[in-house]
Formats: structure tokens, sequence, C-alpha cells
């Protein structure tokens, strides 16, 4: 898929956003065909160079972009050429999903595994065994610990993961198609 395909998907500029940070972002969003300079990009986009230096490496951490060096043979000085990768967004962001199914998976398990108590005044949440030692009082301003019932969360909780399954389904099988 080439630059503009991906780019024009508002999935992918937020996964760019979320990496690079707003002043970034017209960094991530103007990929250069072929090399370029990191002084180019600054020049080109009106950025300054350490902000364009920042986006190109946060891009290069995540395996969206790759450099080469060039020696200057008079001055000695290098030279960094810049090529974008973005080829490797859908794999980033599928991991991505992946990480966070984990994570929701695990969350959901523990509010499904456990009891909570809440104070009302300070929202405050306590687990069971916390709200015993406790004796049912909130330890910041002495009301009562009142039951929570947190089975709304759990929907959710288990809406989402569906939803992240069903995606990751579908990711895969448009990859392997």
């Amino acid at each position: 898929m080439a630059f503009d395909g991906l780019l024009n998907d508002p999935v992918i500029q937020k996964y760019l956003h979320e990496l690079v940070g707003p002043k970034g972002m017209p960094v991530a969003a103007a990929p250069a065909e072929g090399e370029v300079t990191d002084e180019e990009l600054a020049e080109e986009l009106g950025l300054e160079l350490n902000d364009v230096r920042r986006a190109l490496f946060i891009l290069y951490e995540n395996d969206l972009a790759s450099y080469r060096r060039v020696r200057d043979e008079d001055s000695g000085w290098l030279t960094y050429l810049w090529t974008f990768k973005y080829d490797n967004i859908p794999e980033n962001l599928a991991e991505e999903m992946e990480r966070l199914m984990v994570a929701l998976d695990r969350r959901e398990a523990y509010e499904r595994e456990n009891e909570f108590y809440l104070c009302e005044v300070c929202s405050i949440r306590f687990e069971f065994g916390e709200a015993m030692e406790y004796s049912f009082e909130c330890p910041e301003c002495g009301s009562p610990l009142e039951a929570m019932e947190n089975d709304r969360l759990l929907e959710a909780m288990q809406e989402r993961l569906a939803e992240l399954e069903d995606e990751l389904n579908a990711d895969v099988d448009t990859v392997t198609a």
C-alpha cells in the first residue's frame, strides 16, 4: 500500500500522532519518497531540526524509518539519509492490539475474581481484604464502605475483548489472503 493510502486512514493517523506527538506529526504525515536528510525535512516543513530528529528517531525505534550514514570525504561530517518504511504499520498496529487485548484480559480477570468496596464520599475503591482491614470504613473520611457492583464494567470489558478479537481475526484474514 502506498504512503498516501496509509496516511488517509484515521486509525493510522492517530497511531502516528500517538508515536511522534503534535510536533512530530508533520514529519510522520509527509514522508518523502526515497532518501531524505533531517535538514531537508526541517527546511521543507518549516520545523525545528531537533523536532524533526526526535520524530525520525521515534519512527526508527518503531521500525517505520531507517537510515544510512554517509561520510563527507572533505569535512568528515556524517550525513544521515532517512527512508520511511510505512509498510510495517499494519503489523505494528496488530501487535499493539494484541498487547491491549492481553492487558484487558488480565484486568477483566482481576475485576471478575475480586470483590470491591467503595467510599462514596471519596470515590476510593478497595478490595475486600483492604476493606476488611479498615473495618469497612474509609481511612480518609471515616464513611462506611459500600459493596460495589462491577457488572457493567465487566460487560464493557468483555464486549471490548470480543471486538478486539474480531478485529485481529479480520486483520489476520486480510493479511493471509
